[in-house]
């Protein structure tokens, strides 16, 4: 991280900042390696209890985002505040900040083999209550509920690699849950699950949600928008921020939309049920359609 663009150690929470936010990034700035360019100059509010979408292009900086939420990489430039506190690499260094910030937001990554990686299920869903410090008591006991609420108590002495991809996923979200945290992080999470684990997982969302959780999801997953969100971010290919909105004044802005290459300029939109369908008549782009 080059020293001029490094972000302060010591900025006060904006005075713009609203009073239930949880997240506050002001200006946040990211490049890999110091080259190539993820985010710039994004500034967003997590409300408490809100579900919130970061919608655009694959690459256009919407995982780097959720990283720098869930503390795994640090902005080169701007501030990240969380509960009201300043979060740098240095605080999070420190154990007492970082238990307490770690222990308040959960992250379920895309890629469930790249989350799950215990012996046993079972021990899977308990090991970050324990790295929090809970006794084995207390832990086991909420290992058993969230098996049982995620339906996967059967699989609870069964290897994580031997299962399928819904049952991984499950075990990676089970294990977030058993820290009880506060926000919770999805990157992705509709991508390569089968119809009905897709909408098994939309609607855990909504309960989560119902229960007072803060969701924050990633996602090109048109059809399912409405149902995972209340607000949405759209992300332009540049990295920047390039628009605002509920979910239907998003997917009904037809030029936003092929702007930012969700969908090809000559898709379109209609109802299926409660899902909204993004199809075109031509041949499919990288660009993002969504067909039934």
């Amino acid at each position: 991280m080059a020293a001029d663009c490094a972000p302060p150690q010591d900025a006060p929470l904006p005075q713009d900042a609203p009073g239930n936010a949880v997240f506050v990034c002001r200006d946040l700035t990211y490049a890999y390696l110091d080259r190539f360019q993820a985010l710039q100059g994004v500034s967003v509010d997590v409300l408490a209890g809100e579900r919130l979408a970061l919608l655009g292009a694959n690459g256009c900086g919407k995982s780097t985002l959720l990283k720098v939420l869930d503390g795994l990489v640090y902005p080169t430039g701007g501030t990240f505040h969380a509960f009201g506190e300043l979060v740098t690499e240095d605080n999070l260094e420190d154990e007492q900040f970082s238990m307490g910030f770690r222990s308040r937001v959960g992250f379920v990554f895309q890629n469930s083999d790249a989350q799950v990686f215990s012996p046993t299920v079972r021990e899977e869903v308990a090991f970050g209550c324990l790295q929090m410090g809970m006794d084995r008591a207390q832990c086991a006991e909420r290992v058993n509920d969230v098996l049982d609420m995620l339906g996967i108590a059967d699989l609870g002495d069964r290897a994580p690699f031997q299962l399928s991809g819904g049952q991984k996923k499950r075990v990676a979200i089970a294990s977030v849950l058993s820290m009880n945290p506060e926000v919770i992080i999805f990157d992705e999470p509709t991508a390569a699950l089968d119809p009905r684990t897709q909408h098994w997982l939309v609607e855990l969302m909504a309960e989560l949600n119902a229960a007072g959780k803060t969701i924050i999801v990633a996602t090109h997953d048109l059809a399912a928008l409405e149902q995972m969100a209340d607000r949405c971010i759209v992300f332009s290919e540049d990295h920047t921020i390039a628009s605002t909105g509920t979910p239907a004044e998003v997917l009904d802005d037809r030029h936003l939309l092929s702007a930012v290459n969700l969908v090809h300029e000559h898709a379109h939109r209609h109802r299926k049920g409660q899902a909204v369908i993004e199809h075109s008549h031509l041949h499919p782009t990288a660009g993002g359609h969504h067909h039934p």
